[in-house]
């Protein structure tokens, strides 16, 4: 059993220490991007890279990761219009497994399939009290949160927190892509898994703009 910081934040300062001693890096530029669960712990691995030129968050979560899992197949589960009872009990068990989560007496010990995404009730134990909005509030070199329009997993919501909190911090640039999915990738109508089975490529302009931020 690990935690989301053995599991995540550990390595990705690992991999940003290893290119302080890359000579064809210059350490006094380097910057650290996350996404997805890696965005929503950017705040947690600028606490661990004090060093870092800035942050760049790609569709971070800002609300508890728990509730976006339940949303994400609630979503899913009705893309064809219907809930079928095999449906709806996929949900209800969800249900319960969310509110394992929430139960302020869940124990490291509680097996992967009793809760959301298989993880152990040490790792939701780590990931559960993060509030990633908040804590960003303490980072003060350089950060940019960029948000798919189009992304069902983490969505417009999360993105309204982030500038909400972050709204008077001056190190903060926010921007946010109508055409683009979870994956940064350009599609219309409603998201969905299927498309993360084609094709593609990350938006030129999504590159743009981070490449602007890191060399400004």
């Amino acid at each position: 059993m690990i935690t989301v910081e053995e599991e995540a934040v550990d390595d990705a300062v690992a991999a940003a220490e290893l290119l302080l001693s890359t000579p064809e890096a210059d350490p006094s530029r380097l910057f650290v991007l996350g996404h997805s669960l890696g965005g929503m712990l950017i705040p947690r691995i600028a606490q661990a890279c004090p060093w870092a030129r800035g942050f760049i968050v790609m569709a971070g979560p800002a609300r508890p990761f728990e509730d976006l899992i339940y949303e994400q197949t609630e979503y899913i589960l009705g893309l064809d219009g219907e809930m079928d009872p095999r449906d709806q009990a996929n949900l209800a068990g969800l249900r319960q497994a969310v509110s394992r989560v929430k139960d302020p007496a869940l124990s490291p010990e509680t097996p992967g399939n009793l809760l959301p995404l298989g993880g152990s009730g040490k790792w939701w134990i780590s990931v559960r009290d993060i509030q990633p909005a908040q804590e960003a509030r303490a980072i003060t070199r350089p950060l940019l949160i960029l948000q798919g329009e189009r992304d069902y997993q983490v969505t417009m919501e999360d993105f309204s927190i982030w500038r909400q909190v972050l709204a008077d911090a001056p190190n903060v640039t926010f921007i946010s892509y109508p055409d683009l999915n979870h994956l940064f990738f350009t599609g219309t109508g409603k998201s969905t898994p299927q498309e993360y089975g084609q094709p593609g490529h990350v938006s030129g302009q999504v590159v743009e703009d981070i490449a602007r931020f890191i060399l400004e």
